[in-house]
């Protein structure tokens, strides 16, 4: 087997195994396993990992859920889960369908007993799919849509959401009192923050009014009246009825991956799980560290877990991960030993059907003999189509989870 070959075979196996490791229906069953909850339990789950946590819960709570609703992402609902009722929605930009999924959940919760449970299970993907916005859906999908072109982080993006939405930012929780919320939560949040993920509709909410409106005019977004009054609210800042706990991040991925690293025979080090910067800065970054160790004579994997993010400057296809990847081919060029591969482990990368991309030392010149130009690509954001032509994305289809991306660069 050829150098570039083994190395692809490995990259793939280690991020799809070690995404396998950290699934989300076994961490629900394991916070769960000795629980017990008085009076009625009503269960609501919201994200793209929505439907595996539901799933899980249903399959080892030992008492009956008196109702249940699962709002999560187009395509995610593999089958039925009765009781429970499946909607499915909007990621990254909400739209109607997660509204009205949203509601379902309001209505379920509208009559609680102070002996209730609420059994929320919350993932990434949250902040679009569970939202009942104080603003118009278009207004609403404008300002999500702004603030992703326009690079924004999602610390950032989450800030403004909170102070535009009826259950972000802690009133949620509020709705549910008197009955109280036991939350399980899968972080795609660097450093866990419980009131940033899925923009904290059981937490505390640790943003402001000022800095909302100060996130605005950052982005130059004009606003309507409402948008406006909205932004003047402030949310929640002390929740009494809530008991939470994270039960997986990217942390516990980059730790798997660095262990399934060690098995096929590979020295990790994980330079990072807060990654945290532009897509093509990290894939340049990475890609240089692969250059400094490629003639070690050792095989070594680097592993960097995280979020980064795309500022658009042209109109082609493609998402962070895949960014990442075509960033670092040009300093990976000509490197026999060297290739790197960036996913999201929630198997969707931006708006494509890839959940990232693949590249190595050979990368640039199958792209010159495909005819691609690679500078091109760059500038217009263009790389689904460029690692598309070559054969490098990945496609994992959803994975049922979502802590974050990982990167893997590995020297042969």
């Amino acid at each position: 087997m050829s150098m570039r070959k083994k190395l692809r075979q490995d990259a793939e196996s280690i991020v799809r195994q070690a995404i396998n490791s950290i699934r989300p229906d076994r961490a629900v069953a394991c916070a769960l396993a000795d629980k017990a909850f008085p009076g009625r339990v009503f269960l609501a789950a919201a994200g793209k990992a929505a439907w595996q946590m539901a799933g899980a819960a249903l399959r080892t709570l030992r008492q009956p859920v008196a109702q249940g609703i699962v709002v999560t992402k187009y395509g995610h609902v593999r089958h039925a889960l009765p009781p429970l009722v499946c909607f499915e929605g909007g990621h990254p930009v909400p739209d109607e369908n997660g509204i009205r999924g949203t509601q379902a959940v309001l209505d379920m919760t509208e009559r609680l007993r102070p002996e209730d449970t609420v059994l929320f299970l919350l993932s990434g993907g949250g902040s679009a799919l569970f939202e009942k916005p104080l603003i118009s859906l278009e207004e609403l999908q404008d300002i999500t849509g702004r603030l992703l072109a326009g690079g924004a982080g999602i610390m950032e993006i989450n800030t403004l959401r909170k102070h535009l939405s009826e259950v972000k930012g802690g009133r949620f929780a509020q709705w549910c009192d008197p009955a109280h919320v036991h939350t399980l939560v899968l972080s795609d949040v660097l450093g866990d923050s419980l009131d940033m993920i899925a923009s904290g509709p059981a937490a505390a909410d640790s943003t402001t009014s000022g800095q909302a409106q100060e996130i605005a005019r950052r982005y130059g977004l004009v606003l309507s009246a409402a948008a406006c009054r909205a932004l003047e609210r402030e949310t929640p800042k002390r929740i009494t009825n809530v008991t939470a706990e994270i039960i997986g991040s990217v942390r516990e991925l980059c730790r798997a991956a660095q262990e399934i690293c060690r098995e096929m025979g590979y020295l990790p080090t994980l330079l990072t799980d807060r990654l945290d910067c532009e897509a093509r800065d990290a894939g340049r970054q990475l890609a240089e560290v692969l250059k400094a160790h490629s003639g070690d004579g050792r095989r070594l994997a680097y592993i960097a877990g995280g979020e980064t993010v795309v500022h658009l400057t042209g109109k082609g296809m493609g998402g962070r991960n895949q960014e990442l990847a075509l960033s670092a081919a040009a300093a990976l060029a000509g490197i026999p030993n060297a290739a790197l591969i960036s996913v999201g482990s929630d198997g969707t990368d931006g708006p494509t059907d890839a959940a990232g991309g693949y590249v190595d030392g050979g990368t640039m010149e199958t792209l010159e003999r495909q005819g691609i130009d690679y500078q091109a690509a760059m500038a217009e954001n263009d790389s689904y189509h460029a690692l598309g032509a070559i054969g490098n994305l990945i496609i994992t289809g959803p994975t049922g989870t979502n802590v974050n991306d990982i990167a893997v660069g590995l020297i042969g």
